[in-house]
């Protein structure tokens, strides 16, 4: 009984991690959701115009590395309900149709552009990662391991599972590298002239508070998801760490030399600091007290980013990249979105939680 609980459990986990991530998929694809209109262009036509025409290395590349993921995360929950071969071919359908959905809506927007090359390198990069999914699954000892440890480590039901697809969102929507360090104004620095030193600036008071607050929000999250709460500046630790890693690497990848370091700043550090101080005060809080301080941390974190604190648009961060692709903007906006939403979704969680 608690062997089908866990695999239950596991299933409900990877269909709300691939649906958040058809969600990131249908956002990019439409952004900026705004200017709507009919082209006069045919969908049978799109499908049917010469591949070569339409192919740059560039977008076949990302299209296919952007839904190996979806790929992987929808394989994955087929696969604990249905056979292989029925997987893969309900996994792939399901990539196909994402795909296809995508570049008819995109007919409509003058900003954005229909592509069958498009269509196929999305569904290569479906059935790889459906492919990878089956090919995990055949290994017993690594999903065996897998859910003892998730098992020992966090607590079950379904109001967990919500919660560690939150932390999840959270993950993604930090690693921006254009974003500072838990922060939430995008980094806008001008473009800087060879040989000479940048204006000094001042120390921003509020932004290391939405730090800290920020911190907080995701302690508190672990704290409501760990099965022991002595655990929880560990696994806050771990998180911030394989966020920093890849933000740095994202970062020696997108940004100019001169911004390579830009995302970890004072504010950041002060905020970090003080985070880690608060949350280990409240480690021996009940799970009641936890949920109250919650969220006052969130809507304390609601006023200070959206009254009290500058910010900018995803676009005042273009200038720090090498890069000016489309495909940035959009992550930059999704990113924007993300940082909105996930308090309201955090505020949901401790709702939900409020009497376990």
């Amino acid at each position: 009984m608690n062997e089908l609980f866990i695999t239950e459990t596991h299933a409900r986990l990877r269909t709300l991690l691939a649906v958040g991530y058809a969600l990131f998929i249908v956002y990019v694809s439409l952004s900026p959701f705004s200017g709507w209109r009919e082209q006069g262009l045919d969908f049978a036509d799109v499908l049917s115009i010469p591949l070569s025409l339409a192919f740059t290395q560039f977008d076949a590349v990302v299209n296919v590395l952007a839904y190996i993921p979806f790929g992987l995360l929808v394989g994955l929950a087929l696969r604990s309900r249905l056979s292989i071969a029925a997987s893969v071919i309900m996994g792939l359908a399901c990539g196909v149709a994402l795909s296809v959905g995508m570049e008819y809506l995109q007919m409509y927007l003058p900003s954005r552009a229909s592509s069958n090359v498009d269509v196929l390198t999305n569904s290569i990069g479906q059935l790889v990662g459906v492919l990878l999914a089956v090919r995990i699954t055949a290994w017993p000892w690594f999903f065996v391991r897998l859910m003892r440890w998730r098992s020992n480590l966090f607590r079950h039901g379904k109001e967990m599972d919500f919660g560690l697809a939150l932390l999840a969102l959270w993950v993604f929507g930090q690693i921006n590298p254009s974003l500072p360090m838990l922060g939430n104004v995008f980094i806008s620095a001008a473009v800087r002239q060879p040989f000479v030193a940048p204006l000094p600036e001042l120390f921003d008071w509020w932004e290391s508070a939405a730090v800290m607050l920020n911190l907080l929000m995701l302690g508190t999250l672990l704290l409501t998801l760990l099965r022991i709460r002595g655990k929880a500046v560990t696994g806050l630790l771990l998180v911030l760490t394989m966020v920093a890693a890849v933000k740095f690497v994202s970062a020696a990848l997108l940004l100019k030399s001169w911004a390579l370091l830009l995302w970890i700043n004072g504010e950041a550090l002060l905020g970090i600091a003080m985070g880690m101080l608060l949350l280990v005060a409240v480690l021996g809080a009940s799970l009641r007290e936890v949920v109250r301080c919650g969220a006052a941390v969130t809507i304390a974190y609601l006023v200070i980013v959206n009254f009290v604190v500058d910010s900018n648009t995803p676009a005042a961060a273009m200038s720090v990249y090498h890069w000016h692709y489309g495909h940035l903007l959009n992550y930059n906006g999704l990113a924007q979105t993300i940082t909105i939403i996930f308090p309201l979704l955090l505020l949901f969680h401790l709702w939900r939680i409020r009497n376990l």
